[in-house]
């Protein structure tokens, strides 16, 4: 009987300890790299970095409380973008914006994959081009429309990007 009890009772503690590790790393500020656009620099405070959930991939969630706010760092954002890779136009709420209705993501391969010879920053052949995954050695952004916050009639989007619009999926 004690050994049942013994069994059962290793098994909750293991089942308990592994829910301790979470699929994501979640910080309540922008860690983004420092080598950035200074300009970006105001929003650390009210951004989110989570890493995860597969090969620590690195999304940079950036929250805005006007449209002037967002609308001054847009230009600044699109500087981080690498050449090519799409925006995602999307509707709130967003889990990476923590449930907000308006903002940015930029999504981001893991620390130190652009220095890994057999992941060029470039998409992966073979995925369509509205795959997520086709992007993932690349910064591309998720732009999670409200039309009052962030308004596509009043921002310029680049010409030569791919835009792939899900927000009425």
């Amino acid at each position: 009987m004690w050994k049942t009890e013994l069994a059962v009772l290793a098994l909750a503690s293991t089942v308990i300890s592994s829910t301790a590790f979470a699929l994501c790393s979640v910080f309540d500020t922008g860690n983004w790299p420092k080598n950035w656009p200074s300009e970006l620099e105001p929003l650390r405070k009210q951004s989110r970095t989570l890493i995860g959930p597969t090969l620590e991939a690195q999304h940079f969630a950036m929250r805005f409380k006007t449209r002037e706010e967002f609308e001054a760092a847009w230009p600044h954002i699109l500087k981080v973008k690498s050449q090519g890779a799409p925006i995602f136009l999307k509707q709130g709420p967003n889990f990476f914006l923590d449930k907000d209705h308006a903002g940015v993501v930029v999504h981001c391969p893991p620390k130190g994959q652009w220095d890994d010879p057999k992941t060029p920053e470039s998409p992966i052949e073979g995925y369509p081009t509205r795959s997520r995954s086709r992007w993932q050695w690349t910064n591309y952004i998720e732009l999670v429309v409200d039309g009052e916050i962030v308004d596509l009639n009043r921002i310029p989007l680049p010409a030569d990007t791919p835009i792939i619009d899900e927000r009425f999926k």
